[in-house]
């Protein structure tokens, strides 16, 4: 195996990680569907006065989950919708219905999907790219109140 010619590696940086900074977000769904949470994420990165570090979101759901995914064509979380119904639809014979047809889809959805996600934090920002967004995914088709757990550990100054 031959190496790529085409790489490259800034010079690392170190810091020790002296700040804790939590919080607690909450998001009232209006329904199915994509939340977009960056700004909010980003204004936590700002309040906590982060400069190098990580900041880690966990949503306290089953039926709800996070990703980061393009920003730039509303189609694709379209798509995403889409494939994520195709993978679990609510009319395939589920046992656990109690909370109505959406409930399983929605529990086997976010288990495909994240409850977690970790973003770096580069000289204050967020280290996404240029068409990425960190969303919320609401499985359930009525609205719901969600609770993520913000956490920035690193540099603040």
């Amino acid at each position: 195996m031959t190496s790529p010619k085409s790489l490259s590696r800034s010079s690392s940086s170190t810091v020790s990680a002296t700040t804790l900074v939590s919080s607690l977000l909450t998001v009232q769904t209006s329904r199915r569907g994509f939340i977009d949470l960056t700004a909010e994420i980003a204004k936590f990165v700002t309040d906590a006065r982060a400069k190098e570090g990580a900041v880690t979101l966990f949503i306290r759901h089953t039926s709800a989950s996070l990703t980061i995914q393009e920003n730039a064509d509303p189609s694709v979380l379209e798509d995403l919708t889409t494939a994520l119904d195709r993978l679990a639809p609510e009319h395939a014979g589920w046992r656990h219905d109690t909370e109505g047809p959406d409930d399983m889809p929605a529990h086997v959805k976010t288990m495909l999907t994240a409850t977690s996600l970790h973003i770096p934090v580069l000289r204050g920002e967020l280290a996404l790219g240029t068409w990425q967004a960190v969303y919320l995914i609401e499985h359930r088709t009525r609205p719901h109140r969600r609770e993520i757990v913000l956490q920035f550990a690193g540099v603040a100054g």
